[in-house]
């Protein structure tokens, strides 16, 4: 058997080798050609998997080690009888510390209080849901927006208006959509851009078409009270050099890019290829999973609650790195910074997650609302 896959998936050979000849390539550069002998074609988001892709190919096995299937032509792939799986729910945390490492950047910048902002989530799917549980859990206020979740459960939703007019913070994680009942393609056009509530954040770490880039560079040029995090853009891998330059922190798509949210990636896509292929499951990603460079911090019981949760935060993910070494790539011409995009996600060092940190609190007194707050983060809380 023959398996195409992109380059950048982690633990090909302990998951698919097993199963026959794998043959990586870079995600952007698999064509027709590459898959014309393949029987498996295993992706990431950059590789678009359309009827003129896969025609005249034997592939009938498709994986995406991602959550967003918007690189997927999936009306094909039914039509074709390709069987197809993504991974939803991979690198969802990985995007939550995205997201909370953004904010305490941000705080410290404008000496904010987070505690006292009021928080939009645009999508509570896989990634946004879990950033709904964790900010509620830390006692913040937060509306959420989902039109599909409120139409299926009811539920306390509220509109895309009320989020854009009310809300201090707006995190985006609605997937792609062109069509449809609820069509998201510059969901934040230039009239919901211009709508935004004074000295609002705007975080996007979903999809770059989701905001109109052009609409939201017009508008940094005339509002400066906004704060734009952004870490994917329209036309990636070109990214808009003007429009980076308004970002507070701007990087190159690597929100979710956990190691534990690629390693859990490649571990659905195996998972569903062996119920595909109806073969028993033997490999477990937790005997493959290194152990993480910072096992444990140490906190006192008087350690003040949002010195802690800056320091949880930045302990595991400190977005501003990503961002500098991003801004480094913005120079030369347009080939030579697509190229670059694609070398710092190839390159990308290692991350982990908050989820696999254990914070120790020690000292005779008992701090409740430390214990929660670290809790919430999603952090291990250990005492003594």
């Amino acid at each position: 058997m023959q398996i195409v896959a992109d380059e950048n998936i982690p633990l090909l050979d302990e998951f698919f080798a097993g199963f026959g000849e794998i043959r990586r390539l870079p995600g952007r550069s698999i064509d027709a050609a590459s898959v014309a002998d393949a029987d498996v074609l295993l992706v990431r988001s950059v590789t678009q998997v359309s009827r003129a892709l896969l025609q005249s190919s034997p592939v009938k096995f498709v994986g995406t080690c991602t959550i967003g299937t918007d690189h997927l032509d999936i009306p094909y792939l039914a039509e074709a009888g390709v069987t197809w799986s993504s991974a939803p729910g991979c690198n969802a945390r990985g995007v939550v510390d995205y997201v909370l490492g953004s904010l305490v950047v941000l705080a410290e910048r404008q000496a904010a209080n987070l505690a006292a902002r009021t928080y939009g989530v645009i999508g509570a799917g896989q990634v946004g849901g879990r950033l709904v549980k964790v900010l509620k859990g830390l006692g913040w206020r937060v509306l959420v927006c989902d039109p599909l979740r409120e139409a299926a459960e009811g539920g306390d939703f509220v509109s895309l208006q009320q989020v854009l007019e009310s809300c201090d913070v707006i995190s985006l994680h609605t997937p792609l959509e062109k069509a449809g009942a609820h069509p998201t393609h510059h969901l934040l056009n230039a009239e919901r851009l211009a709508a935004l509530k004074p000295g609002c954040w705007l975080i996007n770490s979903s999809r770059g078409p989701v905001v109109d880039n052009q609409a939201l560079l017009a508008l940094l040029n005339k509002r400066t009270d906004l704060r734009v995090v952004l870490d994917v853009w329209e036309g990636e891998p070109q990214a808009n050099v003007e429009l980076a330059a308004l970002c507070q922190i701007a990087t190159p798509h690597i929100a979710g890019y956990s190691l534990d949210g690629k390693l859990r990636g490649t571990e659905q896509i195996y998972q569903a290829y062996c119920r595909a292929a109806g073969l028993e499951v033997s490999i477990d990603l937790q005997s493959l999973m290194p152990a993480p460079w910072l096992h444990e911090l140490v906190l006192d019981v008087a350690t003040p609650q949002d010195w802690a949760l800056s320091g949880i935060c930045r302990a595991v993910y400190d977005p501003r790195q990503d961002d500098a070494n991003f801004r480094r790539s913005l120079t030369g011409d347009s080939a030579t910074r697509r190229a670059a995009f694609d070398a710092l996600r190839k390159q990308y060092p290692v991350r982990r997650e908050i989820e696999g940190l254990q914070v120790r609190l020690k000292g005779e007194a008992e701090h409740q609302a430390l214990a929660e707050m670290i809790s919430a983060l999603g952090a291990v809380l250990v005492r003594g």
